[in-house]
């Protein structure tokens, strides 16, 4: 029977009505990190606690990629025949961190920064009989 797997550990809460991306906070100097890191990338302290981020943010900045990805974690199921370019950008959230995320759509009529973004969960490609699922962020 096949499942519904996220693409790797630790990314959001999974299974869930209302998924969250899983980030860290430093206890040290309070600096949001996603994905969740061991060690704080600003004052370089070890303690580290999980933080689920909320479902909600802003467009920071976007662009469309253009081309196939060649390599994991980007690269998906698409061939060079069935490849359509989408959207890439950064969701700032709640002004503690920016998260680099595959968006919903590549038209630019409906992303302009400051746009307010939710996240979603989509089918990213299959291994061993289970979907994997990925995470996106949507114009609201």
């Amino acid at each position: 029977m096949s499942e519904r797997k996220p693409v790797a550990e630790g990314l959001f809460t999974w299974p869930s009505d209302e998924p969250q991306l899983i980030g860290a906070r430093c206890t040290g100097c309070g600096v949001v990190t996603f994905p969740a890191q061991r060690s704080c990338p600003s004052c370089t302290g070890t303690e580290m606690a999980a933080e689920l981020l909320p479902r909600r943010g802003t467009l920071w900045t976007w662009t469309v990629q253009g081309f196939l990805p060649k390599s994991p974690p980007y690269k998906g199921p698409e061939t060079p025949k069935d490849f359509a370019p989408y959207g890439v950008g950064y969701v700032e959230l709640r002004g503690a961190v920016k998260v680099e995320t595959r968006l919903t759509t590549a038209d630019p009529a409906e992303l302009r920064i400051g746009r307010e973004m939710e996240l979603v969960i989509l089918p990213f490609t299959t291994a061993d009989g289970d979907e994997l699922v990925t995470f996106a962020f949507q114009p609201v």
